[in-house]
């Protein structure tokens, strides 16, 4: 018997990456500032006082990482566009060098049998943008919205899938509410208006989309199983605000076209203020899709708790009467996340039941772990605790599919070790090992592995 899980005919597997992660070049060409530089040059900020000013040096280096994908056996890659690479400020003069950049790394992905799949924001958002407001003020969704509309025009002939965000939670919160991202901010009104504003901007972009001609528009989003602690009222009612916080403010506009009826029971008085909300705002986000797109990594289990913060003009929107607890006998990653493989299923199953019809066609497309990687005395890595990570979360992804979940693909994260945000380049997630002193790239057993289970599914 195969070791590897069996998926239907035609689904697709890929490998995944974002631009600032990897690129570098991050003063060439007439790229402008992102608020990732500005976040990552700011000391104290990152690990390391790490930036992403060179990080993998795909910039320079794609036709090498492309052969990778090639060899690899993948049907799609996905990658992210640098808004500040593409409109340096965010609005105004268009960057023909950046356009020109992405342009040769789709003809080398096509020329090698590998299907682009081309995310429009993964966090970089242009700075000159934050200084007006970033995602607390309409402006940034409609500037956004011109963006999508440059980068189609350029590129919808060859590109046919179109994510518009990456993860709009951990922009909206780890950004405006907890601080630990780009900007850094900690709001608790500026980061629910972001939150709304990047939902606006995703409907304004699927519009741009639609226009340019592109063959389907989906969104990412990150979601998350949530588990109560114990099962007791005041957990159980943690897990309500945790699912408004990191799962509904998203599902329920973007496929119900309603706003969450928990969202005032877990954020009190910073809900009732909301004048960035304009009518007509939940048809334009509730813009039909052709796929949503998933990151899935771990679940959380929830306690109740009191608020961090008494003071409600103090309150940053993720003070939410719960606490994170640990999940017991699970193994942990290298980030502290634990590892429970069929949570993956019961999240699938469950937005199925959730939304039905409304539901479209689902594409993973992040799943992966960071592990404390050693390097062989021969240079190689047998990264065997990934290796594990992703068969089982592969065979619980045929598992949602053997439930009635339609699922039409998945991505690894990630192909390359990279920039991995605050944490610098401690963490690593790539099937790739990157030495970062000298760019060497070293595929790992798990890139091996993957490769074979590829090859399988041909079998």
């Amino acid at each position: 018997m195969s070791d590897f899980p069996r998926f239907p005919s035609g689904f697709v597997f890929g490998a995944a990456t974002a631009a600032y992660q990897i690129e570098g070049a991050a003063r060439e060409d007439g790229r402008g500032p992102s608020i990732w530089d500005t976040y990552s040059h700011t000391p104290g900020l990152v690990a390391g006082g790490d930036t992403g000013d060179v990080a993998c040096d795909h910039y320079h280096r794609y036709p090498r990482d492309v052969a990778l994908l090639r060899d690899l056996g993948v049907g799609s890659y996905r990658f992210s566009i640098a808004w500040p690479r593409i409109v340096p400020d965010g609005f105004g003069p268009v960057n023909p060098k950046g356009l020109d950049f992405y342009s040769r790394l789709v003809d080398e992905l096509l020329d090698a049998g590998i299907e682009p799949a081309a995310t429009l924001y993964h966090w970089d958002l242009p700075q000159a943008l934050e200084d007006r407001g970033g995602w607390r003020v309409r402006e940034t969704a409609e500037r956004f919205a011109e963006y999508a509309a440059v980068v189609a025009g350029h590129l919808a002939d060859r590109v046919p899938r179109w994510i518009t965000l990456n993860e709009p939670w951990c922009s909206a919160f780890l950004g405006y509410s907890v601080g630990r991202h780009a900007p850094g901010a900690r709001e608790g009104r500026g980061a629910l208006a972001a939150a709304h504003h990047l939902l606006v901007g995703h409907g304004l972009a699927v519009r741009a989309l639609r226009s340019a001609g592109v063959r389907e528009a989906g969104i990412t989003l990150n979601l998350d199983h949530h588990l109560p602690a114990t099962d007791s009222a005041a957990d159980r009612a943690a897990v309500v605000r945790a699912d408004t916080l990191h799962n509904l403010v998203w599902t329920e506009p973007i496929l119900a076209g309603r706003y969450p009826d928990t969202e005032e029971a877990t954020w009190g008085e910073l809900i009732t203020a909301q004048d960035f909300r304009h009518d007509g705002d939940l048809e334009l986000i509730a813009q039909p899709l052709d796929f949503l797109g998933i990151n899935y990594y771990r679940p959380i289990v929830v306690a109740d708790a009191p608020y961090r913060e008494s003071d409600p003009a103090l309150r940053v929107a993720t003070d939410n009467r719960y606490a994170e607890t640990p999940m017991p006998g699970a193994r942990r990653t290298a980030m502290g996340w634990p590892v429970a493989p069929e949570t993956l299923t019961g999240l699938l199953v469950d937005l199925k039941e959730q939304y039905g019809d409304a539901l479209p066609p689902v594409h993973i497309t992040e799943n992966g772990s960071a592990e404390d990687d050693e390097v062989a005395p021969d240079g190689a890595v047998h990264d065997t605790d990934r290796v594990t990570y992703l068969r089982d979360h592969l065979t619980a992804l045929r598992a949602a599919i053997d439930e009635g979940v339609d699922v039409r693909g998945y991505y690894v994260w990630s192909l390359l070790d990279n920039f991995e945000w605050a944490f610098g380049y401690d963490k690593r997630f790539g099937i790739v090992r990157v030495d970062y002193d000298t760019q060497e790239r070293t595929p790992k057993d798990s890139y091996h592995w993957y490769r074979r289970m590829i090859a399988a599914q041909r079998t």
